[in-house]
């Protein structure tokens, strides 16, 4: 079973050229699986010897140790094409994972702000200090194009169109697509790489990080939300606030002023609509709350 899952996290890093995060993922989750087989002397049994029975017993473990849907669906997910993957190089006869269903999700409307709320955000980094200007350019940056975190901080110099008011994002799986910039987001970048260039530290070219930190290094996902957390606390925003709400904003703000849903999945990069259509939800949602608070017969008054 080791020398199996080696051979597929091989494949899916050589042959699907797949993100070290994808890799990291597949592994943890067949792992998981791994110590669960495990009998007391570590033995565990070859993959065409599982049957689906098996891994049953495994989903019902899962979801008795209380994990959440989401996390055992995502599981599942790695099983299927671990066992697709085994069944197509003679190592398993079937895939005992495909008869399994993912568990019922709950829907979840995601948490967004206010166009208020989004400005009120927006101006509060300094104007007067270095990383206050960076800081300026990254928020509006990933509000203005609905970036996420991961493909932020991605971000070159040479990645950005600046006649064309573009900039090339590369996202999930690596595939690229062409995000439109706002007017305030090319004006804070314009006003970031001014001030950058001052730095000797930082790096110069096509290739070089747009956003970076005071020692010149690549900015990671988690200075992102550090910082993020920090301008939330100096509003009295929502601290549920993450860097990909700023992405949720950004979806449901556009569908609020009748964008269209496949624009809308255009520009966050979703391989299918069904993604997409959360925002709508959440747009109904918020024209409801409207509707019962404005309308004089929305609610009744009496019997």
């Amino acid at each position: 079973m080791q020398s199996a899952v080696a051979r597929f996290l091989r494949y899916l890093h050589v042959e699907r050229n797949a993100a070290e995060l994808t890799l990291k993922s597949y592994r943890e989750d067949l792992l998981t699986l791994i110590e669960y087989l495990s009998d007391e002397q570590g033995v565990v049994p070859r993959p065409r010897d599982l049957t689906t029975q098996d891994l049953r017993r495994y989903v019902a473990a899962m979801h008795e140790a209380g994990y959440a849907k989401t996390s055992v669906s995502r599981r599942l997910a790695s099983l299927r094409s671990f066992f697709r993957f085994c069944q197509r190089e003679g190592l398993s006869d079937s895939n005992p994972a495909k008869p399994l269903r993912n568990p019922r999700r709950e829907k979840k409307l995601p948490h967004f702000l206010s166009t208020d709320e989004i400005g009120s955000l927006l101006q509060t980094p300094p104007r007067d200090e270095p990383l206050g200007l960076r800081d300026r350019a990254l928020l509006e940056t990933m509000y203005s194009a609905g970036l996420r975190v991961s493909e932020l901080v991605g971000m070159n110099d040479g990645d950005i169109d600046w006649e064309n008011e573009l900039v090339r994002i590369r996202g999930k799986g690596r595939k690229e697509r062409l995000a439109p910039m706002g007017s305030f987001a090319l004006r804070a970048l314009r006003n970031w790489f001014k001030q950058r260039r001052l730095a000797p530290s930082v790096p110069q070219g096509l290739e070089a990080p747009v956003f970076v930190n005071k020692f010149g290094k690549r900015l990671t996902t988690r200075s992102v939300g550090r910082m993020l957390e920090k301008y939330l606390k100096l509003t009295g925003l929502d601290l549920r606030t993450t860097p990909h709400t700023l992405r949720h904003s950004f979806a449901t703000h556009l569908l609020d002023r009748g964008a269209d849903i496949r624009s809308v999945q255009e520009l966050l990069g979703h391989k299918s609509l069904v993604t997409t259509q959360i925002y709508t939800h959440v747009s109904t949602a918020s024209l409801r709350a409207v509707y019962a608070k404005a309308h004089p017969r929305a609610k009744t008054t009496v019997s």
